[in-house]
């Protein structure tokens, strides 16, 4: 315990001080989180990380991860995603041309961890360059650990109908509205001193989506580990697990926002 709250304390104190401070450092550290991130999604799937296979599932990460102004696409004269998509044809002939010791359900798996590690932190960082982005990214930070922590505690209060046995035994039912109603409180305060909106309607779905999405991210990362049959995703964090076990409800809460429209 006592390692635990030091790691929260240190690694707490350096992630918020770099969204403070924002610019080419906060990037630089949320493009090393999703490497690790990917890093963590290979070994799970006993995919060495320094492997061609390996490797190829990084570039993807990255490629996803990295800013627009970092890349050379413009030079190359070729889109992101087209380049993207140019890779995935390559792994794909890999597949033929190695006789399947590189399996298409390996391929498949390439494509979709990259995906979704990567998008998750592009729109992480997309999101600190908004006009109120410093604010929008505390928000958000705040949403998610008032998620957590409310339905932590409603759960073992309260709770008694099980969530998801099958994904996390220990969920309720109890706890995930306890979850949503703790976002709900710790969202409206914070509004209230720190407009991240225009419109108080839009606070309220934002909240009721990150909450949610939240709670559905730390779903889909425990179903990974189950599926793996591991305990956390890394031990980056003394205490704390990998930086999917921190990051993972963060991260699929990102792209979701984009698309519903509350990251431009």
């Amino acid at each position: 315990m006592k390692q635990r709250i030091i790691t929260g304390i240190v690694a707490g104190a350096g992630f918020l001080g770099l969204i403070y401070i924002g610019g080419f450092l906060f990037t630089l550290l949320i493009v090393l989180l999703a490497a690790i991130g990917m890093w963590e999604l290979l070994k799970m799937k006993q995919i060495h990380p320094w492997s061609v296979r390996g490797l190829m599932g990084l570039l993807f990460t990255l490629l996803l991860v990295i800013p627009e102004d970092w890349l050379f696409t413009e030079f190359l004269q070729i889109e992101r995603l087209e380049l993207f998509l140019l890779l995935v044809v390559v792994m794909l002939s890999i597949t033929v041309t190695t006789k399947n010791n590189f399996t298409f359900d390996e391929a498949g798996f390439m494509v979709l961890a990259s995906v979704y590690v990567g998008y998750g932190f592009h729109f992480f960082i997309h999101a600190r360059y908004l006009d109120t982005g410093m604010e929008m990214i505390y928000f958000l930070l705040l949403l998610v650990w008032a998620t957590d922590s409310g339905a932590y505690f409603t759960g073992r209060s309260f709770g008694k109908h099980k969530l998801w046995p099958e994904i996390s035994p220990k969920k309720t039912i109890e706890g995930a509205l306890g979850g949503i109603a703790s976002a709900f409180v710790i969202g409206i305060i914070f509004a209230a001193f720190f407009p991240v909106f225009d419109s108080w309607i839009t606070v309220v779905f934002c909240i009721l989506t990150v909450s949610i999405a939240g709670q559905l991210g730390d779903l889909v990362e425990s179903a990974f580990k189950r599926h793996y049959a591991v305990k956390d995703s890394g031990h980056v964090l003394p205490g704390h697990g990998g930086i999917l076990d921190r990051f993972d409800s963060l991260i699929f809460v990102m792209p979701i926002l984009y698309l519903f429209g509350f990251l431009t």
